[in-house]
């Protein structure tokens, strides 16, 4: 019987070769697409530096950007801050102040019967009558003075009549004396402070201008 051995034989290679033409073709080839991936290296990179260059920058404009607005926030909350003492401040202050306007306003209620009573009996005086002395106490005005005659007196006794400010108006004594050449007359009076008047009450406008008041 006959056996072939169809199969390659151990230890030999069977090396399929081209012709010239061929080889020399795909040699080109191969160094075409040498250079080409070259050529591509050689722009990936530039871009790849550039667009890392580029990330970088805006990461830092963005930092800075972050930084600055993180520092204007500092200085905000800061002013913030000194509003708020100064502010503090200021409502300390207004609060002592309003103490003092309080206490000013009783002084004031406590002073402005006296101070309204001498203001009326001076705009009532006719020319030539002086007051001497006036005294205040339990709402009744006790008044002492000169004139150069009765008819001065009886005008400045109508002009308290007219005032609110003043009720049953008594002339008490009337004493003529002599100064000198002048004769003068020395009076006394009382009258009883209208009980409705107060400081913070205002007068109506007097019905009639005093007689013989100073203009």
């Amino acid at each position: 019987m006959i056996k072939i051995n169809l199969l390659r034989p151990e230890g030999k290679e069977v090396k399929e070769t081209l012709p010239p033409e061929e080889e020399e073709v795909k040699f080109k080839e191969k160094k075409v697409r040498e250079r080409k991936g070259l050529d591509l290296t050689k722009l990936v990179i530039p871009l790849a530096v550039l667009l890392v260059a580029f990330l970088f920058l805006s990461q830092r404009t963005a930092f800075n950007r972050e930084k600055s607005r993180l520092e204007e926030a500092r200085a905000e909350k800061k002013r913030l801050a000194y509003v708020s003492v100064k502010l503090k401040q200021l409502q300390q202050q207004k609060a002592i102040y309003e103490k003092k306007i309080n206490l000013i306003e009783r002084q004031k209620l406590r002073q402005g019967i006296p101070v309204q009573i001498m203001d009326e009996l001076s705009k009532g005086l006719p020319e030539w009558v002086w007051l001497t002395e006036a005294t205040y106490d339990k709402r009744v005005v006790r008044i002492k003075g000169k004139a150069l005659s009765n008819n001065l007196i009886a005008d400045y006794i109508s002009n308290l009549e007219e005032s609110d400010l003043f009720t049953e108006v008594n002339l008490l004594s009337s004493t003529q004396k002599r100064i000198k050449s002048d004769n003068i007359l020395e009076f006394s009076m009382n009258a009883r402070h209208a009980p409705l008047m107060g400081p913070n009450v205002a007068r109506p406008a007097a019905k009639t201008p005093p007689k013989g008041g100073k203009k």
